[in-house]
């Protein structure tokens, strides 16, 4: 592993252990050059998958995009960050287990809207006025309005 100070490539690894959900391992290294002390974490990954956006574009899978746009969502709420990263791994698990390589951003959006959906209802709608698009006030309206009324009968019937 490469040193993030001086960028030399011997580094010991000092201690490890998972991390609470059990998904990672967290690594505390130590540089042998400069002596600087820094941490990584080991993932397990089953396969490499490929978005297929909108545009035609295929683009890797990159999980810290993923982090950061659910983050985004969340800035500035009171939400664990445990329950944020067992959100991300969900979401990353779901897409490995699918069973295929190649999937689109409209799934991925799909998957972290019912992830936010359940951990917290503004970083919910924050997240769909981007995905979905919203151009005015009056997108937000019809959207809550909808979400509202499916709350209301979770059979569907109106």
């Amino acid at each position: 592993m490469r040193c993030p100070y001086c960028g030399n490539q011997d580094t010991q690894v000092k201690d490890s252990r998972p991390t609470e959900d059990y998904n990672s391992i967290r690594r505390r290294r130590v540089c042998t050059g400069c002596g600087g002390r820094f941490t990584t974490f080991e993932r397990v990954q089953l396969r490499d998958i490929v978005v297929a956006k909108k545009s035609g574009r295929k683009v890797p899978f990159d999980r810290e995009k993923l982090a950061r746009s659910i983050n985004t969502a969340l800035r500035k709420r009171e939400v664990e960050p445990e329950r944020v990263e067992r959100l991300i791994s969900g979401v990353v698990r779901r897409l490995e287990s699918q069973g295929e390589n190649e999937v689109t951003s409209e799934e991925i959006g799909l998957l972290v809207m019912d992830g936010l959906k359940e951990l917290d209802d503004v970083a919910f709608v924050r997240f769909a006025s981007v995905y979905k698009n919203f151009s005015g006030a009056d997108d937000f309206e019809s959207f809550l309005s909808t979400m509202n009324a499916t709350e209301e009968t979770p059979s569907g019937d109106k």
